[in-house]
């Protein structure tokens, strides 16, 4: 059985969002990513990773695969007929290659992460400047479309709506894009996006009031 590692309404959410929009069967482990322990057994999340960041999809031969874009791809290309994937050889595929590494890159790496992890407004100025511009070029895109790539539901949207989620948390209103909360919306409708967000904030508030 697939496992994933993942830490709540981390950037692993897309990866759970994938694995249920595929109907694949999954063993899943929370990271406290703070402490860098596998919550489980106390681990060192290190032992998995030695990145110590999520997700981590450890493969049915044992085998682990991380960083998001090559875990949704993966899991993707595992259910074909689901849709998520453009397949391999297709113009499209690049396409959904190069919303991944947008996401990846512009939102959760140069905006997201920082927002999150660095607190003084020095190190924030720049990403906080940067933002509008960046929620523009989605924002166009989605103006006259409903998916990202192609007509239907791929890993890309399960990227962009977990990045779309956290925009809030870090004091951005993407009412501002009325394209893009309409897109918010119509994803949030999806039952396993919206099963996958609701599990993973009820973790995410039982993690906030345990004990350290």
């Amino acid at each position: 059985m697939l496992q994933l590692y993942f830490s709540p309404m981390a950037c692993s959410l897309a990866s759970r969002i994938a694995l249920m929009e595929a109907g694949l069967d999954a063993r899943y482990h929370l990271v406290h990513l703070r402490t860098k322990q596998v919550v489980d057994d106390d681990s060192d999340f290190h032992q998995i990773s030695p990145k110590a960041a999520v997700p981590v999809l450890v493969l049915e031969n044992g085998e682990r695969l991380t960083e998001s874009a090559a875990v949704l791809q993966y899991i993707a290309d595992l259910k074909p007929d689901a849709g998520l994937a453009p397949r391999p050889g297709d113009p499209d595929r690049y396409r959904l290659q190069e919303w991944l590494s947008f996401v990846g890159s512009e939102i959760h790496k140069a905006f997201l992460f920082p927002t999150f992890w660095y607190k003084d407004d020095a190190s924030l100025a720049k990403p906080r400047a940067r933002i509008g511009r960046t929620l523009s070029v989605p924002a166009a895109h989605l103006a006259d479309r409903k998916f990202l790539v192609g007509d239907s539901f791929t890993v890309a949207d399960a990227h962009l709506t977990w990045a779309l989620l956290l925009l809030g948390a870090a004091g951005v209103d993407i009412a501002q894009w009325p394209s893009l909360a309409a897109y918010l919306q119509r994803m949030q409708a999806r039952p396993m996006v919206r099963d996958a967000v609701a599990t993973e904030m009820a973790l995410r508030r039982t993690m906030a009031t345990s004990p350290a």
